[in-house]
């Protein structure tokens, strides 16, 4: 008796899915980046690969784009297999993974148009997942999280959303700054992998430690605790994040499906004949060094056998290709571990590179300097002393063009005070 009011459950859940096709929706104004094709690039191992080619790519398509408007062709994959395979994975984690047509309709939109991105990730997945693994088993929190960057921004660190979020785990600003990053005209730390993860840990820590319930707490992580408590007022105080989520903003309604279609289809990949193309490099061939002065990556690729694409690729946090030094912060250089006694063995002259013009440079003090106001470049402020390009960058060390706004620059090598009134007009 108990098989035949199963068979007949499982016979109306399929009956169900056929007639909610038109229940996903998304915010149109969510996307979530598609990876493009990894290509090789040999350093010393001919199995080295760039992580990706299309790395600083911000035009964002979406893995998840729409499901509710794609057709589903019949296939030997049947209902009963998910809901077993659902079930198998459902023992194995603290998440509520268990069958409903709505999920069941994302895994096969992702199995039947999605597979050749979904191979792609699991190339990055090798590079990514064991660093989000380290830090999760840190927190103490359910190691599949890490699907949820896959989600957020499809393992690609400079993933920029048109909200403003960034990074693997798509930080905005403001709570990135909450939870410690760092971002300024050199540094970006929401790009950083290793800090980014750290950083995602803790803010998703703090939403468990709220709701008590992980579906809440991812739910919270994309729209704001402040919208599923409002969720939850609505429902009738309701914390079951399928009976709320229809009160849930749309891009949320989808969310928490594609994360657990996304936990399924990285779990049984090989069952669905869905595998990695590439072997890149991973996370446990990479190393990193603390900087004792600040270089550019030109000032590495000079010196060791790296291409400056991967080396922006291992280093997505310095948006200028500029390491900054600080005596009161450590910044760090991340190498292929073949290459770190590169670096050691070239540091001298890879640091004497900033001593060329050492002896040239011209200690700053009030009365030689000028400020530098919005709108300044090297080219307009040497003109506007009279003095000539290469002496104005000589005087100051300077190795590129940026500039920043306040900082003082000096513009005579003259010991007569510059007069107060000049310094402080902003050129036109």
């Amino acid at each position: 008796m108990k098989k035949v009011l199963l068979l007949c459950s499982l016979l109306l859940l399929n009956f169900t899915f056929a007639q909610k096709s038109q229940d996903i929706n998304f915010d149109k104004g969510k996307t979530f980046p598609l990876l493009e094709e990894l290509k090789e690039y040999n350093i010393n191992n001919p199995n080295l690969t760039v992580i990706d080619v299309n790395f600083n790519q911000t035009n964002n398509f979406s893995l998840f784009k729409d499901i509710d408007k794609t057709n589903i062709e019949e296939n030997n994959f049947s209902s009963f297999v998910l809901i077993e395979q659902l079930n198998n994975l459902d023992h194995k984690t603290p998440f509520n993974l268990s069958h409903n047509p709505t999920l069941e309709r994302y895994i096969r939109v992702f199995l039947k148009d999605r597979r050749e991105s979904l191979s792609n990730l699991l190339d990055r997945a090798k590079y990514y997942f064991p660093l989000f693994e380290k830090h999760l088993d840190k927190y103490n929190l359910p190691l599949e999280i890490k699907y949820l960057a896959v989600v957020e921004s499809a393992l690609k660190p400079r993933s920029n959303s048109p909200s403003g979020a960034k990074g693997l785990w798509q930080f905005m600003y403001p709570t990135g700054k909450m939870y410690g990053l760092e971002v300024n005209s050199y540094v970006d730390e929401r790009y950083n992998p290793i800090k980014s993860t750290e950083a995602a840990c803790k803010y998703i820590e703090s939403l468990y430690n709220t709701f008590q319930d992980w579906d809440l707490a991812l739910a919270a992580y994309n729209s704001g605790p402040g919208n599923v408590r409002k969720a939850i007022r609505r429902s009738g105080g309701k914390r079951n994040y399928w009976e709320i989520r229809q009160y849930l903003p749309q891009e949320t309604r989808g969310y928490i499906p594609a994360f657990y279609a996304t936990y399924y289809v990285f779990e049984y990949a090989r069952y669905h004949d869905i595998n990695p193309k590439n072997t890149g490099i991973t996370y446990f061939e990479i190393d990193t060094i603390h900087i004792k002065k600040q270089i550019s990556f030109s000032d590495i690729t000079e010196h060791i056998p790296i291409e400056n694409n991967l080396l922006v690729q291992l280093n997505p946090q310095y948006k200028r290709e500029v390491i900054p030094y600080s005596k009161y912060k450590k910044y760090a250089l991340t190498l292929p571990k073949a290459l770190i006694v590169n670096f050691i063995e070239s540091e001298s002259e890879i640091y004497n590179l900033k001593k060329v013009s050492n002896s040239s440079i011209i200690p700053l003090n009030p009365k030689n300097s000028y400020e530098v106001k919005q709108g300044d470049n090297l080219g307009r402020i040497a003109e506007r002393f009279n003095i000539s390009l290469q002496q104005l960058k000589t005087w100051n060390g300077l190795q590129t063009e940026y500039l920043i706004k306040g900082q003082h620059l000096v513009v005579t090598d003259k010991t007569i005070e510059i007069n107060y009134q000049i310094r402080t007009i902003t050129i036109p």
